[in-house]
């Protein structure tokens, strides 16, 4: 590496961490000031309120890390090129793919922190923020939604009417066990609670069907205790819980859910591409920025980060749209999410032909 890039990649990743730790402080303070009442209304201790705020600062960093990216190469570069910096760098024969090796260097390590951060260590943070906004800010939810199927197995299937979280008790359970379009077995009850303790189910009233094709019995029990595959958290689906699981548990997240008949997992789907997609959406906007911050233009800077703040505002729109699309519209998720990448993309191809030309 020559000075040249040292140089550059210094610009490029003190600007960056700037950015980050000015947004982190602003962001914090707004979220502290939403939040205020309810930390003085519960009397949350200092302690658990700054590890909140400690891992609430990865959750927004990692939710704007591409843009930030992006703010921070328009606006070192454009100074450089205020400054007449990148005419002289030019005129002494680097050509303006030589210049841009040091932003794909840093945008390179950038994107493999956040690529690293996306999969692993975002969740982990995400998972103790979301814990405490349930204790502390978030409505706790009383009862699950009503009729509520699950299939655990590929030949089990349960229904349950609805559950009362409050009394730990559920009512009008039904388990089937079903062979091709056999009905081999049908359990009922009447009421249902889980044993969290042994992880076992109680059940209260209950009729049992059995049919093995030739013959068919009946029993009834005032009550008893079974195992099965699910808990009374699994019948809310709290599409939060995306947020709070790295890429291997959310796979086997995916992988159950999908067992179990679910019908909404492209948001599941959306999340897990999304993570991958994001952090070479920066590299993108690394090549956007740099080819268009390196001119040197009447109104400087200024004019150069309001096209970089429409810039992201478009890539924005964009996401959210194909986003919408993936969740409401049955577009495939992994299209869904690099769309916005494919799109600019182009843009950045034809910014960098048009600046070497």
């Amino acid at each position: 590496m020559k000075k040249l890039d040292l140089y550059i990649i210094k610009k490029f990743l003190g600007t960056f961490f700037y950015a980050i730790m000015i947004l982190a402080i602003i962001a914090c303070v707004i979220d502290y000031s939403e939040k205020v009442e309810e930390f003085v209304k519960k009397n949350v201790p200092t302690e658990d309120i700054l590890r909140y705020f400690s891992n609430f600062v990865p959750h927004i960093t990692a939710l704007l890390f591409p843009l930030f990216i992006f703010i921070a190469t328009i606006f070192f570069t454009s100074k450089l090129a205020y400054k007449s910096e990148i005419i002289a760098i030019l005129a002494s024969g680097v050509s303006f793919q030589r210049l841009l090796r040091p932003y794909m260097i840093a945008g390179g390590f950038l994107c493999l922190i956040s690529l690293i951060a996306n999969h692993y260590i975002v969740p982990a943070a995400n998972q103790k923020r979301i814990a405490f906004e349930d204790k502390y800010i978030h409505y706790t939810a009383q009862s699950s939604d009503k009729n509520v199927h699950l299939r655990l197995r590929e030949n089990l299937y349960v229904y349950i009417q609805n559950y009362d979280y409050s009394s730990n008790f559920g009512y009008r359970f039904t388990a089937e066990t079903i062979e091709g379009t056999h009905v081999k077995e049908k359990l009922m009850a009447d009421r249902v609670s889980y044993d969290s303790v042994k992880r076992t189910w109680k059940l209260y009233g209950v009729k049992i069907r059995t049919n093995d094709s030739l013959d068919e019995s009946f029993e009834q029990k005032a009550e008893m205790e079974k195992k099965f595959p699910f808990t009374p958290h699994d019948l809310d689906e709290d599409e939060a819980i995306k947020d709070a699981l790295t890429t291997p548990e959310l796979n086997k997240y995916i992988a159950r859910e999908k067992l179990r008949g679910r019908e909404t997992l492209n948001f599941f789907y959306v999340e897990k591409y999304r993570r991958t997609a994001q952090p070479f959406a920066g590299l993108i906007l690394t090549v956007i920025g740099a080819s268009i911050a390196s001119r040197r233009v009447r109104g400087g800077s200024g004019l150069h980060l309001a096209v970089g703040i429409i810039i992201s505002a478009m890539y924005i729109m964009a996401m959210q749209l194909t986003n919408t699309f993936a969740t409401k519209a049955g577009l495939d998720p992994l299209l869904a999410v690099w769309i916005p990448n494919i799109i600019f993309s182009v843009l950045a191809g034809y910014l960098f032909y048009k600046q070497v030309k």
